[in-house]
């Protein structure tokens, strides 16, 4: 090799792809182009759900007691959109892990919010009490 003239070693054709490939590009721009117009839609779905659960009625049931082997008495608290009646959905469960009581519980139009203790019927002393869900009326 001499000082003035330079060679460069060129890799073995089709080893590292085809160079320039405009249809792979393409390709690679139209999937790209799919998966985001699919991310925006879960996200809009996402938010939509979100926004329009908020606009229903929510709640929860912060404590609950065992008053005996038969009778089970919960604080209900229930947030909603004002003029918004519906009913909740309770359940308990016994030591064994058995549903020992369900029951729903009217939530009246009036107000916001709805805070009220309520007195859950059981089969058998019940361990545990949990919103199972709250819907709206019809």
């Amino acid at each position: 090799m001499s000082a003035g003239t330079t060679t460069s070693q060129q890799p073995p054709e089709g080893r590292y792809g085809r160079r320039g490939d405009r249809e792979a590009d393409r390709r690679l721009k139209a999937v790209g182009a799919v998966c985001g117009v699919l991310a925006l839609g879960l996200l809009a779905w996402l938010g939509g759900s979100y926004l329009i659960r908020e606009t229903t009625i929510n709640g929860t049931v912060p404590s609950f007691e065992a008053v005996s082997d038969g009778e089970m008495k919960l604080h209900l608290a229930v947030r909603k959109s004002d003029g918004t009646a519906g009913s909740c959905t309770v359940r308990s469960q016994g030591q064994d892990g058995a549903v020992v009581g369900v029951a729903d519980f009217p939530v009246p139009k009036d107000g916001s919010g709805y805070d009220a203790t309520v007195s859950l019927k059981t089969t058998a002393r019940g361990t545990t009490a949990e919103l199972l869900g709250c819907t709206p009326a019809k």
